[in-house]
């Protein structure tokens, strides 16, 4: 059996057509998908059995923190400078007042909370580690040491924190090592210290590439439902942002515990093609892309963090941790799932107009999307096998092969070979 091809495909431009070849808007995702990476967590319906022949032993876990409140408060008060402007130009329409009184909701129960874990993130977490619990309670004996860390941001640390604490409410002799702070960016936050990856955010290297594509497919209809349609705009650009932000504000409800009211402000294209625009800048500033390979490769120490604590384990060098779990950011995992080509979470193409249909966000980082590497024991050899879980759901990691258990030596070599070798 051999896993998928991890080599750069050969990518064969048509000379003298667009960069963009299909229509921007060929999506159809319902409002709810078009949240984005807003989206709360889509908790699996059922147990995924394992067979009988394994043991589980290990895991593995590395985490988004759970939904949120609003990241900042500067989209909120873009959206609300404009809508007072409207206001006193006379232009703003009913819905731009209900608008108005929307943002200024969010705004309020947000103070002093920007960016803070939430009630459903808190439980968003609580309910994964439940799961875990239940699914591979042999993981998880009275002599267990659970080692978890995250990143130095509030969102994370408390993500770990309702975690951990839901799996000591499952089983109050567990010991549990916690580590949290600027300790743990090299592998929680390497977008903040590895140093061609901030050149390349420096130089905008992706850059052209969105703006293209947002210039041609960002629409303004809905913004000028809102703030009415004699609104004097300082340009088309102006225009575009303003559209972005408020869709970024009204994506953000559910994450935040209040009703969704996409509907209610964006026409399911709107919704599919503003959606399509956020989705594309994550993908070019966060995944490996024909323009670069580095947004991924800073997951390179997570990988091999990865392969390390699992080889510990394995190897007999680790006798009392039995889970290794670690919380991070959207931007934390991004970067490792497309490292580690994850299906539909790696996406190399020329037509940036097509990774809305390969590559979409509400998939790869809702709100507390995570990755597990369940490391099992089959009972009659002896031998360690391991699953890999995307959001709770194993995927398979092989051409025209749908099993999901490998040879830990085989999944090892896998992912020696995603890293970059300066990297290892």
């Amino acid at each position: 059996m051999k896993f998928a091809d991890l080599t750069f495909p050969a990518l064969i431009l048509a000379g003298a057509a667009s960069l963009f070849a299909s229509s921007p808007t060929d999506t159809d995702y319902s409002f709810t998908q078009c949240e984005g990476s807003l989206t709360p967590y889509p908790a699996p319906t059922e147990q995924i059995e394992y067979p009988d022949s394994l043991t589980p032993v290990f895991i593995n876990h590395v985490g988004r923190h759970g939904a949120r409140y609003p990241a900042s408060a500067a989209n909120c008060l873009t959206l609300r400078r404009a809508l007072e402007h409207a206001d006193s130009l006379g232009t703003i329409t009913q819905l731009g007042r209900q608008l108005r009184k929307l943002n200024d909701e969010v705004i309020t129960a947000s103070n002093n909370r920007w960016g803070a874990l939430d009630s459903l993130g808190m439980n968003e977490q609580a309910m994964i580690a439940a799961r875990m619990f239940y699914n591979f309670t042999e993981v998880f004996g009275h002599e267990s040491v659970i080692k978890a860390i995250s990143s130095y941001s509030p969102r994370a640390m408390m993500s770990m924190y309702s975690f951990t604490h839901q799996l000591d409410r499952m089983n109050n002799r567990l010991t549990f090592e916690t580590s949290t702070g600027r300790i743990n960016s090299r592998l929680m936050r390497p977008f903040d210290l590895d140093e061609d990856y901030l050149a390349f955010r420096k130089d905008k290297v992706s850059q052209p590439a969105y703006d293209e594509y947002f210039s041609k497919t960002a629409p303004v209809s809905a913004i000028k439902r809102v703030l009415g349609e004699d609104y004097l705009w300082a340009s088309d650009e102006a225009a575009r942002e303003l559209a972005i932000t408020e869709y970024y504000v009204v994506a953000g409800l559910s994450a935040m515990g209040l009703p969704s009211q996409m509907d209610k402000y964006f026409t399911e294209d709107e919704a599919n093609a503003l959606w399509s625009c956020f989705n594309l800048r994550q993908y070019l500033q966060r995944t490996a892309t024909t323009i670069s390979s580095v947004p991924a490769d800073i997951a390179a120490d997570l990988v091999l963090n990865l392969i390390e604590t699992t080889d510990a384990f394995v190897n007999g060098e680790n006798t009392t941790t039995s889970a290794v779990l670690r919380f991070g950011h959207a931007e934390t995992l991004m970067p490792l799932l497309s490292l580690l080509h994850i299906p539909g979470c790696y996406y190399l193409t020329n037509f940036f107009d097509t990774v809305g249909q390969h590559w979409r966000d509400f998939d790869v980082v809702p709100m507390a999307a995570n990755i597990q590497f369940i490391v099992f024991k089959a009972r009659r050899s002896g031998r360690y096998y391991v699953r890999v879980d995307l959001n709770e759901r194993p995927v398979a990691l092989r051409n025209g092969d749908d099993s999901v258990y490998y040879q830990w030596g085989e999944l090892r070599r896998y992912m020696m070979d995603c890293v970059p070798l300066y990297a290892q």
